[in-house]
Parts: C-alpha cells; sequence; structure tokens
C-alpha cells in the first residue's frame, strides 16, 4: 500500500512538472531565429530542378520540403519530396536535386498519366520543431512556399523514356487522345461588343484586338485574305445627337504606325456616314453615304469587304417601322485589311471623338459574308429587353406636358406681377392673349395623379420667379430636392416605394442624379421590387449624360459581370477612363457635390471620433493651436478646408487664408508650396505668378520635393526652358516625386526631352514609376498604353488597365461627395438615408462603402429593415468587401459567423465558414484562429485545404488537442494585444482537457484546476501585462 502510494505521489510530480514546464513555455513570448528559404523557386515544374534551400533553427529540427497540389473540385494533396536534419547556428544552403511527379512536368502519353483536374501546386519547405513525445507534437516554425504555374497541355514536353513499353501501353500510345490533341475550338466570327455602350462623344471608346488563329487552314485563309478581305462589320447604334466635329467616330482600325487602316466608319456632322479603307501603298479610299443616319432610334450597319467592292446598309428599326438604305460601290484603290495590326476602337479614341449616344452589339465576320436579308434584320434581345426607345419617347411627351404647363403658370405669374405696376391698356391686352387656347385647356387639364407632385413644383417655381422662363431641369432638380427630404423623414423601407416615381420623374426631366439613385434603388431591391433591366437602363442614361457616378457603377458592372453581364475589361474600361481622366480637371473645379475621398469604416470608433465641423471642440482646438503659431494645426486647417475632410464643408478662400499665414508668419515649407499652387492657378485668390515662384523657391531652399517639382513645371510651362525643368524633374525623380515621374513621361512622349527624340517606350517607363507612387494622372496614363500596348516593346494588359484606371477613378470627388453625405447621415442617426447614399457607392465596386452598407445591414439600429432584406444584405455585401483588393479582416469573421449561424434562408455551412475564419487567420486577424479553434471544439473536422492555407497540413490526421494547441498558440501569439487573454484562457482550456484525459484515474478534475490555475492565471496575467506594456511603449 505505501509502495502505491509513493508510485502514485511521484507520478503526480512527474505530470506536475511536466504541466508547468509546457505552461511556461507555452505563455512566454520567445523571438524565433527559425528561418528558412526558396532560394531559387522555379516558376513552372521543371523536369530537372536544383534547389537551393537557405534555412537556420534555434533548435534540433528538422526541414522538410512538399509538394501541395491543388484540384479544381477544391480538394489538395500532398506529396513528401525530402527532408533532413537541422542543427542549431546560422543560416546553411542545401541544393537538392528534386524530382517532381511525371504528370506535372510532362504531357501524359500512356505511361504518364494524365491527371484531369489540377489546377495548381505549390512547393513548401518548412521548419519543424518536434514535441516532447513524438511526430503528432511537430511545430511548423518557419514556412515558405512557391507557387508553380502548371503549363498547357500541349505546351509540356514530351518525356523520352528509356525502357521497353508493353504491347498494352503501346496501343494506348497509338490512341489519338495521346498522339494527337484535339484543336482548341475557334469561332471565325468575333464578338467585338456583346451589350450595350453608352457614350458621351468623348475619347473614351472601347479598344479591341484580335490574335492570329491558332487553326493553321484559318490563319492562312486570313493572311491570305489580306490584299483582297472579303469580311463583314455588323453593328447597332443609337445617335443622340449629330456629331459636333468634322468627323465623329464610330468603328475605327488603327495599325500599329496610328494611322487610320481598313474598315474606318465614322459620322459627319450633317448625320451621313464616312467610311474610308487603307491600301498596299498608303493609299486611302472613302466615300460619303447617300442618306443620313436618323436620331433617336436604333440603327443596324452592315459593312461588306470584297477586295475593292464595298456594300454599306443601314435599317432604322422605329417600333414596327424599318428604313433601309444601300449602297453599293467600287473604290478607286484597293484596300488591305490585316485585322491583326493595331487596334479597333468602338467610340472615340486618342485620335477622334466618338459620336453621342449608344453602341448595341457588333460581330465581326473575320473570313466570310453571312447570307442576310436587310429587311429582316433580328434586333438582338438585349436591345429589346432594354426598352431604351420606350423609356426615351414616354420623358419626350412628360417634357412636353410639362413645358406647357410651365408656359402657362409662367403667363399667370407674370399677369400677377404686371398687375402690381401701372400698365396701359393695349400692354395689359397683349399680356392677356399670348396664351393659346390650346395652352389653357392644358393648363387647366386634372393631372394624372403620380405627376401631381412635378406640377405642384412647376407652379411653385412661375410664380417665385414671377413669370420668368424656368426650364423642364429646373422642376427635375426641385423634385430630386423633395424625394432627398421625404427619403429623411422615412421610417422605413415602405417608404422608398412612395419617393422612386419622384425620383423617375426628375431623372425624364435631365436630372442624373435621380436616374443613378433610381438604379440603384432597383438593382439592391431597397424597399421596392427588384428590376436589374430597369436599373441597367437607368444607369446607361445617366451614364450618357456624362454623371461620374453612373459611369463607375457601370465600370464595376461590366468589370466583374454582375447583374447577367458577361466579364468584359475593355468595356469596363471605357467607363472607367472617363471618370479617372477627369479626376484631376474635377479636383481643379471644385463644386459643392465634391469632396475629399476618405475610406471611413463605420465600425472604427477612432476615426468617427475625428470627423468634425467648424462648430466642433476639435476644430476649434486646431484653430487655437494654428493661432499660436503649431505649423501642424496650421497645415490640418488649411487641408480640412481646401478639400473638405474629416467633415468640414470645403472653403477654398479660407483655406488659402491658413496657407499664406503659414507661408509669410511661420515659413512652414509645406504651407508655402500650398500657397505657391494656389497663386500660380489662382484658386481663392488673385493670380499671381511671381509671388508663386518666390514662395516655391522659399520652399525649395528648405529641401521640400514638392516645390522642386512645381518650380520645374512654371519654367516648362511660362518659361518654355524645358532644359532647366528637366533637370530639376529629375532630382525631384530621385528623390521618389510621383508628380516628377509623370512630368519626365510627358517630356519623352511629346518629344520636348532637350536633345531626345520622342520615346513612348520611356514615358511609359515614367509613367509606370509615377503610377507605383500614386500618381493619379501617372495610372491614367499607363492604363492607356496598356489598353493599346507599344509594338515590339509593351504588350497588351487590359485587366491590368482596368484596375489602374479603377483605382484613378476612385479618387474622383464626386464619389467623396457621396460617401461624405452617406457618413453624415450616419452621424446623425438618419440610417436609412445613410445606407442608400452607401449603397450607390457600394454598388460601384467601392470596397469600404460595401463593407459600410453590411455593417448598416447587420446592425440595422433603428429596426427600420425587413429582417429577411438585412440578412440577404449583409451576406451580400460582406462577401463583395472580401472580393476586393484589400478587404477589411472584420468583413471574413462576420461572413464566416453568418455562414456558421445560417441567417435567413441559408443553412448552416461551416466548411465555408471555416474557410472564412482561415482567411481572417491569414490576413493576421486572432479572431479567425480563435474561431476555428472553437470549431474543432465542436467536434468539426477542418478541411485540408483550410489547414493547407494555414500552413499546418501535418496535422490533419492528428489529435485534435494537438491542432487546438496549435491554433490557440498562433492566437495567443499575434501582434493583436487584445486577443492574448482569451487565447490564452483557451490554451489553457486546452492543457486542463489533456491532463483530465491523461491522469483521469489518478486526481480528479477539481484537483487539477485548484493546484495548477493559480500558477497558470498568474502567468497569463503577467503576459498580458507585459505585452501591454510594449504594445504602448
Amino acid at each position: 500500500m505505501e509502495t502505491l502510494a509513493k508510485t502514485g505521489f511521484e507520478e503526480w510530480i512527474y505530470f506536475y512538472s511536466r504541466f508547468l514546464c509546457v505552461l511556461c513555455l507555452g505563455l512566454q513570448v520567445v523571438q524565433g531565429l527559425d528561418q528558412v528559404t526558396l532560394v531559387n523557386p522555379p516558376e513552372e515544374p521543371l523536369p530537372d530542378l536544383l534547389l537551393e534551400v537557405q534555412y537556420s533553427c534555434d533548435d534540433f529540427s528538422s526541414v522538410q520540403l512538399e509538394c501541395v497540389v491543388f484540384y479544381d473540385t477544391g480538394n489538395t494533396s500532398t506529396l513528401w519530396l525530402r527532408q533532413w536534419d537541422c542543427v542549431p547556428g546560422g543560416p546553411k544552403t542545401r541544393t537538392l536535386a528534386v524530382k517532381l511527379p511525371d504528370w506535372l512536368v510532362y504531357r501524359a502519353d500512356g505511361i504518364v498519366p494524365d491527371y484531369q483536374g489540377v489546377e495548381s501546386c505549390d512547393l513548401v519547405v518548412s521548419v519543424r520543431n518536434i514535441g516532447f513525445d513524438d511526430k503528432e507534437d511537430e511545430l511548423v516554425t518557419a514556412q515558405d512556399v512557391a507557387p508553380l504555374q502548371l503549363r498547357p497541355f500541349f505546351d509540356r514536353p514530351v518525356k523520352q523514356h528509356q525502357l521497353c513499353l508493353a504491347w498494352s501501353t503501346q496501343v494506348l500510345q497509338l490512341r489519338r487522345t495521346f498522339s494527337k490533341g484535339e484543336c482548341p475550338v475557334e469561332e471565325e466570327t468575333q464578338h467585338l461588343l456583346s451589350s450595350v455602350f453608352a457614350t458621351t462623344g468623348e475619347s473614351f471608346g472601347i479598344t479591341k484586338t484580335l490574335e492570329p488563329f491558332q487553326n493553321g487552314f484559318l490563319e492562312t485563309a486570313r493572311i491570305s485574305a489580306v490584299p483582297f478581305p472579303w469580311c463583314m462589320f455588323s453593328m447597332w447604334i443609337f445617335q443622340t445627337k449629330t456629331c459636333r466635329d468634322n468627323l465623329c467616330g464610330v468603328f475605327h482600325h488603327v495599325d500599329s504606325q496610328n494611322n487610320f487602316a481598313t474598315p474606318s466608319v465614322f459620322l459627319t456632322s450633317s448625320g451621313q456616314l464616312h467610311v474610308q479603307g487603307r491600301g498596299k501603298s498608303d493609299e486611302s479610299s472613302a466615300f460619303l453615304s447617300s442618306f443620313t443616319v436618323p436620331l433617336n432610334v436604333w440603327c443596324h450597319i452592315s459593312l461588306m469587304l470584297h477586295g475593292s467592292r464595298v456594300s454599306l446598309h443601314v435599317v432604322s428599326v422605329n417600333k414596327e417601322q424599318r428604313t433601309v438604305h444601300s449602297m453599293k460601290l467600287m473604290l478607286e484603290h484597293s484596300v488591305e485589311l490585316d485585322d491583326t495590326d493595331g487596334y479597333f476602337v468602338i467610340g472615340g479614341g486618342a485620335f477622334m471623338n466618338g459620336m453621342e449616344g449608344y453602341f448595341g452589339p457588333l460581330v465581326y465576320y473575320r473570313n466570310r459574308i453571312p447570307p442576310q436579308s436587310m429587311s429582316e434584320v433580328v434586333v438582338p434581345d438585349v436591345i429589346k429587353s432594354l426598352n431604351l426607345n420606350g423609356w426615351i419617347q414616354a420623358c419626350e411627351a412628360f417634357q412636353q406636358e410639362l413645358a406647357v404647363k410651365l408656359a402657362g403658370y409662367s403667363l399667370k405669374a407674370a399677369q400677377e406681377a404686371e398687375s402690381e405696376t401701372c400698365v396701359d391698356v393695349f400692354h395689359s391686352w397683349t399680356v392677356t392673349n399670348r396664351l393659346t387656347s390650346r395652352s389653357h385647356s392644358e393648363l387647366w387639364k386634372e393631372p394624372v395623379p403620380h405627376r401631381r407632385q412635378a406640377e405642384k413644383l412647376a407652379k411653385f417655381l412661375a410664380f417665385k420667379y414671377k413669370g420668368r422662363k424656368i426650364s423642364p431641369s429646373a422642376v427635375g432638380r426641385a423634385l430630386y430636392s423633395l424625394s432627398l427630404r421625404k427619403l429623411k423623414r422615412a421610417r422605413s423601407t415602405g417608404s422608398v416605394s412612395r419617393i422612386l416615381p419622384l425620383l423617375l420623374q426628375a431623372g425624364c426631366l435631365a436630372d442624373n442624379r435621380a436616374l443613378h439613385m433610381s438604379s440603384v434603388l432597383y438593382s439592391t431591391g431597397l424597399g421596392v421590387q427588384e428590376r436589374p433591366r430597369k436599373a441597367w437602363l437607368l444607369s446607361l442614361l445617366a451614364a450618357q449624360n456624362d454623371d461620374r457616378l453612373a459611369l463607375l457603377l457601370l465600370g464595376h458592372v461590366h468589370h466583374w459581370g454582375r447583374n447577367s453581364h458577361p466579364p468584359d475589361p475593355d468595356l469596363a474600361y471605357a467607363y472607367y477612363a472617363n471618370i479617372a481622366k477627369r479626376t484631376t480637371v474635377d479636383s481643379q473645379n471644385p463644386s459643392p457635390q465634391q469632396t475629399y475621398v476618405e475610406a471611413i469604416y463605420l465600425n472604427n470608433d477612432e476615426v468617427l471620433g475625428q470627423q468634425t465641423s467648424e462648430d466642433h471642440h476639435i476644430f476649434q482646438w486646431l484653430k487655437f493651436q494654428a493661432n499660436r503659431g503649431t505649423t501642424e494645426a496650421e497645415r490640418a486647417m488649411g487641408r480640412m478646408l481646401f478639400w473638405g475632410q474629416q467633415g468640414v464643408s470645403r472653403n477654398i478662400q479660407k483655406a488659402v487664408r491658413h496657407y499664406e499665414r503659414g507661408a509669410v508668419d511661420w515659413g512652414d515649407p509645406v504651407s508655402m508650396y500650398d500657397y505657391a499652387i494656389v497663386l500660380l492657378q489662382g484658386q481663392g485668390v488673385e493670380r499671381d505668378i511671381p509671388k508663386a515662384v518666390s514662395f516655391l523657391k522659399k520652399a525649395m531652399e528648405q529641401e521640400f520635393v514638392p516645390a522642386m517639382n512645381a518650380l520645374a513645371w512654371y519654367y516648362e510651362q511660362y518659361e518654355k526652358d524645358y532644359k532647366r525643368a528637366v533637370q530639376l524633374w529629375e532630382q525631384a525623380d530621385e528623390l521618389q516625386s510621383p508628380d516628377a515621374a509623370l512630368n519626365l513621361g510627358v517630356m519623352y512622349a511629346s518629344g520636348l526631352y532637350p536633345g531626345r527624340a520622342a520615346d513612348q517606350f520611356m514615358a511609359y517607363k515614367y509613367y509606370l514609376k509615377a503610377a507605383e507612387r500614386g500618381n493619379i494622372r501617372g495610372a491614367v496614363q499607363l492604363a492607356s498604353i496598356w489598353t493599346t500596348g507599344i509594338p515590339g516593346h509593351v504588350h497588351r494588359r487590359p485587366e491590368d488597365a482596368v484596375l489602374w484606371v479603377k483605382w484613378a477613378a476612385e479618387h474622383n470627388g464626386y464619389l467623396g461627395g457621396l460617401l461624405r453625405t452617406a457618413l453624415d447621415s450616419y452621424l446623425s442617426r438618419d440610417m436609412l438615408t445613410s445606407l442608400l447614399f452607401y449603397m450607390m457607392a457600394a454598388e460601384s465596386g467601392y470596397a469600404p462603402a460595401q463593407f459600410n452598407v453590411a455593417y448598416l445591414c447587420e446592425q440595422d439600429m433603428l429596426g427600420f429593415l425587413d429582417a429577411e432584406f438585412a440578412s440577404e444584405c449583409t451576406v451580400k455585401y460582406y462577401n463583395l468587401t472580401i472580393q476586393s483588393q484589400n478587404p477589411d479582416t472584420y468583413a471574413f469573421t462576420k461572413l464566416g459567423d453568418l455562414l456558421y449561424e445560417g441567417r435567413g434562408r441559408r443553412q448552416r455551412d461551416l466548411k465555408s465558414a471555416a474557410e472564412m475564419y482561415s482567411k481572417a487567420a491569414l490576413s493576421k486577424e486572432p479572431q479567425g484562429l480563435y474561431n476555428l479553434g472553437l470549431l474543432v471544439e465542436e467536434g468539426f473536422k477542418l478541411p485540408l485545404s483550410v489547414l493547407v492555407e494555414l500552413g499546418l497540413s501535418e496535422l490533419y490526421l492528428a489529435d485534435d488537442g494537438v491542432l487546438l494547441t496549435t491554433l490557440y498558440r498562433r492566437c495567443r501569439d499575434s501582434e493583436n494585444t487584445d486577443s492574448y487573454v482569451p487565447c490564452s484562457l483557451a490554451l489553457f482550456k486546452v492543457y486542463l482537457q489533456s491532463l483530465q484525459k491523461e491522469y483521469s484515474g489518478i486526481v480528479e478534475l477539481p484537483t487539477v484546476v485548484a493546484v495548477v490555475a493559480a500558477p497558470a492565471l498568474f502567468l497569463i496575467i503577467i503576459g498580458a501585462a507585459r505585452r501591454f506594456i510594449l504594445s504602448h511603449s
């Protein structure tokens, strides 16, 4: 009995000391020295791979090299490659001969298997510390990953097998699937535009390029047809205004030498079509159509080329009526068409503005002319469903009716105004008889119920301005303002359906803001029934009238393929480029609708607390500090007032006074620069060039780089001293000035760089530098080059071009004004207005607004949303947020929570929830790790793909306790100090459960808790205090 007691006591001492060691080691924060790097990782799987690995460790460990293969089903598999020991010490390098599986490297041939569904693979090298007992406790302390891009099947090498093949294998090799692959399907018909494109009549068109056929027969036929083209172009256009220039672009071809090539179709100011082509010896042939293209109807243009013979057919479709015009003629010179040379432009381009209106589907038949009857032209479904004609005709009728009402009300108001003054009888009789009998009958006709508000406003405006002429657009603006006032008084989304008719009438009367807002209501279903096609129509109408936010919305729709539209980066670029190129211009022409764009998240209380106004204590404190001579406060005052930041209303005149005081009284170089810029541009102060130059020189003497750039701009613009300007820009460029890089690019592009000819490639290099440094104009210029490319130097990159112009467009002041209205409404607890305005920005693809919409729907603070709508809205917009380039980590965890809970009509989806938590963890959000641990504690087995992402694939088959220990350790040791205590307690709980499981027969759980909890909690408190002090020091 004594022996048993002694044995039990020794076992208790052993387990207690072991636990304390593990606990202390787990809770202390250790700066690890374990490192591992793949020195020369390949870009793709190679047959003979010599791989260099540099590694170091601070304890006896192992280094393991693996290949993780990803399949299109979402599954993964891990292939072990090499493993060796790591002895503590400095960095070491090992060269390995790595043999990857043949099915990743070679083409399938019957011996090399054909593994379908393999998407990609990663080379993963890791340093692993071995635990106390066995390999199940291995902990990855350092890791490096190199993604490998798999080559297409037909680009892979064929393996030369050094063996005798069995008869069955030889038969397999003779099979067609292994000996000769099937060529990809290639269409001779190219759909250059499949949607409807709204064009403002400027240079923002759609750029398209074509590649040679991969099929030898088709490519041979194409090349042989270059000197004798045999093809057809079919396009739909809807012209809203006649061409303002001599020629406006409809569809034209620009070759690699920047010359108009075959074919080029333009509209003249008289409405005729101008068609031209280019021949072998650079001789051009052109002709004018004998007919004109009508306005406000869809027209189908068919252009057929058959050598030097040209056929032109135009069919105008107005309801059920069709008008056909045709021309056939022989050109003076033979034309050539190499459709892979240069690029095609739909609408306006770099050398010509486009027509005003809309483009429908455009199809190019490359090597054939399809048989068709002009009288039986089929209107595409995309045009039918849009019903653009119906909207325009209804609006024209409404505008005419309102114009008559306005005329009547204005006349009556003028009569009443004149009755108050002394006039002769003849003049009075003349005024009385101005109104025709038709006008009288129209004026007193009982208005349609839903148009009463419009007529009341028309009457109010007519009498307010005492009979002076009132335009229908003024009534539209008044209707929009009335809609906003009604929206502010609304207490639920049910009121939106009563406000929508007012917005639609305002849109009919040319208020683009109302069109855009109505579009968003229809696309989101906020208080109304979702109607995606109607939403698209309203967006197109606003965008065609150059509404910045509608352009941004359509760019997002076609970039990502929203609302059943296929993704089209070229079409998205056309919309984004329009607003992006205007961003800097708009900033120099301030208006009440523009404000500096600030990415503010509604869950960030610190940033919300910094929002101020001229009456707020923060602003008054800054004003007090500025009066005392604090330069930082002076700068902040000027910045907030000039750009309208942090809730302060834009006031350029007041901002200039702060710039002047900082420059003159305090000698601050930043204020000197700001004051000089407004003096140069005459913003808020009378233009004074000599004074501006003087301050720029003083700021440059204090080594303020932007002043150096601005002074160079002065030498280039005003003194035409290009040599001196370039010298200053070169110096500023070396100091990482984004503006200097842009200006040097412009000098190279325009041929003004002293001693050097125009060089577009050098300009491209500087534009790239300017964009990467955050210059908006540099980003626009870079995107423009990536849209067309530079032959022999820069390949076309439309997907990247879209990202740059999107980034530039999201700095536009009109988006900033929209966001400011949404934020001010939120701060004043007008939640419905805030939600709608954030939705308008969110539907345009602006990620912070998407987050804020999800946050508002999730919180629903005043309970104004339907429960089902709130749930769907929350999931939708958090999901959109995580698809952005820099998603907020909070969105990952919240979306994971929603998937875990299964809100609304959705069922619980633990696998998707785990994936969201994993993405949060990879974004350095410890909450993601903590939630993954909770899932494991509930008995859910984490998918292998999640563990691979976290670098924990070796724990897939491990005990839950080991996995939980690893997750909670990572959570505890993260940079977020708030996670230390909860993650430490969770880790402590895992230790207790492990001890209870291992020693359940020796001691009871309360005894374990009583003995272990006190020192463990003491260590947790000490660790938490230490992390708090370190984070604040």
